[in-house]
């Protein structure tokens, strides 16, 4: 909790003295596959819509965040574009990803890549790496990346700023809970992974 507390002060320090841009940044460089508390700052950038309204403004702080997500997620889709296979493919051997499950990876991204990108910013872990699973996986076009980023960074950025603005008063127990919240949404997209993929080999070894 002393942690939470002084990482909220730290946040809080630095909205103060950059305003819009803390937000900009914090985003910006989250999506983009840095280890930075992106969504921690929205948060505080929406309770300090509400508590310091004549500095943040909640409408600015949306646009800024969602602004943010975007241009943060292409940078991350132009890397793994463009270096994420290579490099996933040397390293894999030491997480399991084998070239099949490379393949099986892209052939995901190709299906259902639209539905990923667009619920990704919600859940813990997703959100720094699934633009770059997409761009490196190369079968999800850009256009259509594109599209559904936009669309996820503007819900994300509403519905979070819009907690923070309406809960605030009580910030540092939002943050533990929307923190958990998207850990519990990473689980259980991890076990509903697994589901289909053994229902998949099932069916197929006995075809």
């Amino acid at each position: 909790m002393d942690f939470l507390h002084n990482s909220l002060q730290l946040i809080e320090q630095y909205m103060l003295a950059y305003g819009y841009w803390a937000v900009f940044f914090g985003v910006m460089l989250e999506n983009a596959g840095l280890p930075v508390p992106g969504e921690r700052i929205l948060l505080v950038g929406g309770y300090f819509s509400a508590s310091h309204a004549d500095k943040f403004n909640l409408f600015r702080v949306m646009i800024t965040a969602a602004l943010g997500a975007v241009i943060g997620d292409n940078i991350g889709f132009a890397i793994g574009h463009h270096y994420g296979r290579g490099f996933l493919l040397r390293i894999g051997r030491f997480f399991f990803l084998t070239p099949k499950r490379f393949e099986h990876m892209e052939n995901y991204f190709a299906s259902h890549g639209n539905k990923t990108i667009l619920v990704a910013r919600f859940i813990t872990g997703l959100r720094v790496f699934a633009a770059l699973l997409a761009g490196a996986s190369r079968k999800m076009p850009w256009r259509v990346f594109l599209f559904y980023n936009v669309a996820g960074a503007l819900l994300w950025s509403i519905v979070i700023t819009l907690l923070c603005y309406l809960f605030g008063h009580s910030l540092p127990l939002l943050v533990k809970w929307v923190g958990r919240t998207g850990t519990i949404l990473l689980i259980a997209a991890i076990v509903i992974g697994v589901i289909v993929w053994r229902i998949r080999r099932h069916r197929k070894s006995n075809d």
